[in-house]
C-alpha cells in the first residue's frame, strides 16, 4: 500500500517491509540476473527482456504491492518498501564523479530493473548521465551548490525532467548505503494533498499555461525558448503536476503569485523518508514532486549513495525518440516544451 512521507515527521510506518524470506527470495531472483563471466549488461535490451521474464518471479505480496501504487499512488503518491537486498558489505567505497553510473548487472541494479519492468518500462534520457539505465546519485567534490543529484544543498522540489514531453511516469531511488550523519532526506509532496489547502483564483492560475521550464544543466543549453505550459493538467479534481522549482518560470504576475503559493503549499504538506540500506522509494512523477534536505558530505567514501531508474509507463508514446526501440531517449531539438 502507498506510503505517506512527512517532511518534519521521519517515516516510521513504511508502505511495505519484506520479511526474510521473502528479501532471500527476491535476491535469489536478482542474483539470477548477475551471470555471464564478464557480467550482464544492464543497457542491453536482450538483458532488460530477461529481467522482464523473471519479473513473476520475485514475491507476490511485492508484486502486488506494485501492481496496486501503480493503479493508484494513494493521497502522498510515493511508496516505500524496506527490505530489499543491496550487499551492502560489497559495495565498495561510495563513488566521487557525477558521471558515476551501473552498466553492469549487480543484485541492487537487477532489483531496480526488475521493479521498472513491474511498473511500465526502464528508460533514461541520452544526455544525462550518458544514457545508462541505472544511475549512482551521490554527493560530488566541488558540485556541493548544484541544483541536481550531485548536490548536497537543499534540492528544491520538482518533477524529474518537468521539461520534457516525455518525463518519466516513476522515479526509483533504491538506497545502498545511508547518509552516515542522518541528514540527508527524500522530501515528498503530492498535488493530491496540496490541493484542498489551494484557493480557486491559485488554482486557476496554475491551469493556465503561462510557466516556461527549462532543461537542466544536464541536457545543455535549449535551441530557444520553451514552450508554454500549465502547471495543473488533465482532470480537475484530480491534476497532474508538472514544475521545477529551480526551473519554472512565470510568464505573467497572476502565474508568480499562484507558483510562489504553491512553494508554499508544498512545503507545508511536504514528507520525509530518510533511506537506509534496502529501502526503496518509488515516487509518482506525474502527480508528486521531490527534492532532498540538505547534508554534509565527507567524500571519504562512507557517502550516502543511491542508485536511481526512471519508468514510462507507456514506452509506446515516447517511440519516436527511441533508436531502434530501445529504452534511451534523444532530446531531439524542439522537444522540450
Amino acid at each position: 500500500m502507498p506510503v505517506s512521507l512527512d517532511i518534519e515527521v521521519e517515516v516510521t510506518a513504511p508502505g511495505l517491509v519484506l520479511t526474510g524470506a521473502e528479501t532471500a527470495a527476491t535476491e535469489r531472483v536478482a542474483a539470477g540476473l548477475c551471470g555471464g563471466p564478464e557480467g550482464a549488461r544492464v543497457d542491453e535490451p536482450a538483458w532488460v527482456a530477461s529481467v522482464r521474464d523473471s519479473w513473476e518471479e520475485l514475491p507476490a505480496r511485492l508484486r502486488r504491492a506494485l501492481r496496486a501504487f501503480r493503479r493508484d499512488p494513494g493521497p502522498g503518491g510515493a511508496l516505500l518498501v524496506r527490505g530489499l537486498p543491496v550487499a551492502e558489505s560489497g559495495l565498495g567505497g561510495t563513488p566521487l564523479t557525477d558521471c558515476s553510473v551501473q552498466r553492469t548487472a549487480t543484485v541492487p541494479a537487477s532489483v531496480l530493473m526488475l521493479v521498472a519492468c513491474g511498473l511500465g518500462d526502464p528508460a533514461a534520457f541520452r544526455p544525462e548521465k550518458t544514457g545508462a539505465l541505472v544511475q549512482d546519485v551521490v554527493p560530488v567534490p566541488g558540485r556541493e551548490e548544484f541544483q541536481g543529484n550531485a548536490g548536497s544543498v537543499l534540492l528544491t522540489f520538482h518533477n524529474e525532467n518537468a521539461f520534457h514531453p516525455h518525463r518519466p511516469d516513476f522515479v526509483m531511488l533504491l538506497c545502498l548505503r545511508a547518509d552516515p550523519d542522518g541528514l540527508a532526506g527524500l522530501r515528498t509532496s503530492c498535488v493530491r494533498e496540496v490541493l484542498p489547502l489551494m484557493d480557486a483564483g491559485t488554482r486557476a492560475a496554475l491551469h493556465r499555461p503561462e510557466f516556461r521550464t527549462a532543461p537542466p544543466p544536464s541536457f545543455g543549453a535549449a535551441d530557444g525558448p520553451a514552450e508554454p505550459h500549465a502547471v495543473l493538467t488533465g482532470a480537475y479534481e484530480d491534476p497532474d503536476l508538472r514544475v521545477d522549482m529551480a526551473a519554472t518560470q512565470p510568464l505573467t504576475e497572476r502565474a508568480a503569485a499562484a507558483l510562489a503559493e504553491l512553494q508554499l503549499l508544498f512545503e507545508r504538506t511536504a514528507r520525509t523518508a530518510r533511506l537506509e540500506p534496502g529501502d526503496l522509494a518509488v515516487v509518482d512523477n506525474r502527480i508528486t514532486v521531490h527534492g532532498r534536505t540538505a547534508f554534509s558530505p565527507r567524500f571519504d567514501g562512507t557517502d550516502r549513495w543511491l542508485q536511481r531508474t526512471f519508468v514510462l509507463a507507456d514506452l509506446r508514446r515516447s517511440r519516436a525518440h527511441r533508436a531502434d526501440d530501445g529504452y534511451v531517449l534523444a532530446d531531439p531539438a524542439g522537444t522540450r516544451g
